[in-house]
């Protein structure tokens, strides 16, 4: 029963995390911000010399390396790729805000519950290769040498954004529940 508990405490946690950053427009315009900034820097990240080409000729072509990058994910894995691309960047806008949230609330050492989102926005994201924020400092190679194309890797950057967030809970709400006096 205690197992059962903890299940439905942890979801009732990730739910309010999830849900936290709707509750005001600054949340909502901030969680949107950082989702479409993950977004273009995640696909930017799948051709970076690509990228750094054709915006070093000018900003007038970032629409369409942004259009070709994504058109280009979507042709090489598909609809999943795209999705896991476009839910990573979402999560990630929702450990943003409640990081924000927590710290002008409690100071910095109210950071602890987030700080593991850390591994998942290094470790995840890329569609090509599944190096994500790691290919830009240098780890492709590496990455690109494991078992199904990275996808692994992106599975797992997902699933420590949603175990923390769901560790951490609403940011202005204790995650940790009052013991039973008996």
């Amino acid at each position: 029963m205690r197992s059962r508990d903890s299940i439905s405490g942890y979801l009732r946690n990730l739910s309010a995390a999830v849900s936290y950053p709707f509750e005001t427009w600054r949340g909502t315009i901030g969680l949107v911000a950082v989702t479409l900034a993950t977004y273009v820097l995640l696909v930017l990240s799948t051709m970076p010399e690509f990228s750094l080409q054709m915006l070093g000729d000018g900003l007038h072509w970032f629409d369409y390396v942004l259009v070709s990058l994504t058109e280009t994910i979507y042709r090489t894995d598909g609809l999943s790729s795209l999705g896991i691309i476009v839910l990573y960047a979402v999560l990630t806008g929702v450990a943003v805000v409640n990081a924000v949230a927590q710290l002008r609330l409690v100071g910095p050492t109210g950071l602890t519950d987030l700080s593991g989102v850390v591994p998942g926005l290094l470790a995840s994201g890329c569609a090509s290769c599944g190096a994500g924020l790691l290919g830009f400092l240098g780890f492709a190679g590496g990455l690109a040498a494991l078992p199904y194309d990275g996808a692994l890797l992106r599975i797992a950057g997902l699933a420590l954004l949603l175990f923390f967030l769901g560790r951490a809970g609403h940011p202005e709400r204790c995650a940790i529940a009052p013991e039973a006096t008996e």
